[in-house]
């Protein structure tokens, strides 16, 4: 059974930085991708990070530059560090991990055909 674990969040002003980390266990072998998406109020659910697993990495359009995925695969631990954030940044965020495909937009997958975590809620004040 595929178990995900998040840390990490909280609030920051803005310009500040948070890191999310994710360990995720009991995921059958195979080629799969893991990511982050962000849910806010009254918003849908924008996919914002994404790896694969070959360690090649995408992003929203909305935090790249400033947002960074990446992965250990010795502690299968996912972690997201988020720079420079914006109070447009503010939302519950979730990490994802799913089978996937080499190439495959994981950014839009993992909103539908993934295994998630618990969410940390992620505030941008200032």
């Amino acid at each position: 059974q595929v178990h995900l674990v998040q840390s990490g969040g909280g609030s920051v002003q803005v310009g500040g930085s948070l890191r999310l980390s994710c360990v995720v266990s009991g995921f059958p072998t195979g080629y799969y991708c893991s990511g982050c998406f962000r849910q806010a109020p009254g918003q849908e659910r924008e996919g914002v990070a994404a790896i694969d697993d070959e360690g090649t990495t995408s992003y929203s359009d909305s935090v790249k530059d400033r947002f960074t995925i990446s992965k250990d695969n010795a502690k299968n631990t996912v972690y997201l560090e988020m720079n420079s954030l914006k109070p447009e940044n503010n939302g519950m965020y979730y990490c994802a991990a799913g089978h996937c495909a080499p190439g495959e937009n994981f950014l839009w997958s993992m909103l539908h055909f993934s295994s998630y975590g618990q969410g940390t809620q992620v505030t941008v004040s200032g």
